[in-house]
């Protein structure tokens, strides 16, 4: 009886590639519902004034009354304090230590706030919940505290400043982007796909930029692109 040689094993299959579509493992995720619907033009067209109340909602938020000046709405008021970030900084360099209660607000706040904008940028009639999700989502994990470097939450900041460059002009094209979704919505009732596509993907780049530099969830450098 012939001895049979044993087969070596299969290679395991290659990682899949940014271009597959497949997530690029970047601990940030947000995306927006499409509204592969009819979206209502009177509240469209006089977005700029419905926003108002919820902007003020903001506004009361501790230190928010910052919160609403910038990209169309949705800062997170990181100089005027909403965010927990300057004791997050002493508490990361002597203790290692990231407080729970401090990311659920950060995330929670970090949320609400991109409902607002996305409400603001028409990409949702529906308006926004203080609470729910809706049609918006970000997530980013609750982060392992002595795995961050001590000393990085002292520079982040500034190490982010290409980001701050690069979406300055980016929100620059968002402005104009949605100026022409305001008229698209107005005359057929509905988001151009493309313009929809290029505004996440400018909000997609910031939140990863803030939740880098500021709420300091992880030390991996955020990439320079609109996709997932």
């Amino acid at each position: 009886m012939e001895a049979t040689t044993p087969q070596p094993p299969a290679p395991p299959p290659p990682p899949p590639s940014p271009a597959s579509g497949q997530p690029s493992g970047y601990p940030v995720e947000f995306s927006v519902d499409y509204p592969d619907r009819p979206l209502n033009r009177l509240t469209t067209g006089l977005r700029i004034f419905t926003v108002i109340p919820i902007a003020i909602v903001i506004g009361l938020l501790p230190g928010g009354e910052l919160a609403t000046g910038t990209e169309y709405g949705y800062g997170f008021a990181i100089g005027a304090g909403s965010l927990v970030f300057l004791p997050l900084v002493l508490l990361l360099l002597f203790r290692k230590k990231y407080p729970r209660w401090w990311f659920d607000w950060n995330i929670e706040l970090m949320r609400f706030a991109n409902r607002v904008g996305v409400y603001f940028a028409l990409m949702d009639d529906r308006y926004p919940s203080t609470d729910e999700q809706q049609s918006v989502h970000l997530d980013f994990p609750y982060p392992d505290a002595q795995r961050l470097e001590r000393g990085l939450p002292l520079v982040k900041w500034l190490l982010a400043i290409p980001h701050y460059i690069v979406l300055f002009f980016l929100y620059i094209g968002v402005f104009f982007a949605v100026i022409g979704a305001w008229f698209a919505i107005l005359f057929t009732g509905r988001y151009p796909r493309g313009i929809f596509t290029f505004v996440e993907g400018v909000i997609r780049w910031s939140n990863r930029v803030t939740a880098y530099a500021f709420t300091l969830v992880t030390d991996q450098y955020p990439p320079f692109r609109l996709s997932p």
